[in-house]
């Protein structure tokens, strides 16, 4: 079956397990500025494992998709005993970049404040978005230019991963993501600046990139640049290549998040990899 109608139809089973979802814990919402998509969500667990941070930025095309509406990634990630901040953004059509990438590193940067504040160690952050999120969060981490324009410091950071993201504006790109990213920017806007490939500066952050051959929204092959360019540079960057059944976008880049690491090879490989991490910064 074609991988794009295998996306399509795997929204019924999405919302399914969405409507289905149990919410167990109520996170605290902080606003950081007036429009209404710009604020993020605090999730604390119970019991923690670990004094890392994980900042989520959400996917939905750039058009779509709130913090609210990913809850139960929160929930899962605290659940598994992760403090997690999930981070909200102005939307496309109706603003441009950079507004989303403006959004995102403001955010962060008043997360890392709020969380001082509460006398929470920030210094072993681990950033992870999905599709769209992943697009962003990259161009946080990676890009020199990002950080001075937005005042990010990036040395809390201790890794980075992304699920699915568009890291390449290919010639070739599918006909949904060249919708999207029409309306994503201004018609005269010089998209080069904000590829996450063509923005690529060495750093310490090393990043796990998890992407399907089998996606039907964002080629494989998005992933595959950025990770040689990374490997160009001298940036530490490893490859997974979805093994799940549950290979299409929305499935791997959110849905995995309804699942146990049993049942989720992906899942596994996302907290397994983190679990490295901290053990090399203890």
């Amino acid at each position: 079956m074609n991988d794009y109608l295998r996306e399509s139809l795997s929204y019924f089973g999405l919302f399914g397990r969405l409507i289905m979802s149990r919410k167990e814990m109520i996170p605290q919402r902080v606003d950081y500025g007036d429009d209404k998509d710009r604020y993020f969500l605090y999730y604390e667990p119970d019991v923690t494992v670990s004094d890392a941070i994980i900042f989520w930025v959400h996917g939905g095309g750039w058009n779509s998709g709130n913090p609210k509406a990913f809850d139960y990634v929160g929930q899962h990630i605290a659940k598994a005993g992760y403090r997690m901040i999930s981070a909200g953004y102005r939307l496309s059509p109706k603003n441009k970049y950079p507004a989303q990438i403006e959004d995102v590193c403001t955010c962060y940067n008043n997360a890392v404040r709020y969380l001082r504040k509460k006398n929470i160690d920030t210094s072993k952050i681990i950033v992870v978005g999905p599709s769209a999120g992943a697009h962003l969060t990259s161009i946080m981490c990676y890009s020199e230019k990002a950080q001075s324009k937005y005042n990010v410091d990036i040395s809390p950071i201790i890794g980075f991963v992304g699920f699915g993201g568009p890291y390449s504006f290919r010639a070739d790109q599918t006909v949904f993501l060249r919708l999207l990213l029409n309306q994503l920017f201004d018609k005269d806007y010089d998209r080069k600046e904000a590829e996450p490939v063509s923005l690529m500066s060495k750093n310490h952050i090393p990043m796990l990139l998890i992407q399907s051959r089998h996606d039907g929204l964002i080629q494989y092959e998005c992933a595959e640049e950025f990770a040689a360019r990374a490997r160009e540079v001298g940036n530490s960057c490893e490859l997974y290549s979805v093994e799940d059944k549950k290979n299409t976008h929305s499935w791997y880049t959110a849905g995995l998040f309804f699942e146990t690491r049993s049942e989720n090879k992906g899942l596994d490989k996302f907290f397994s990899w983190i679990e490295e991490r901290l053990k090399g910064n203890i």
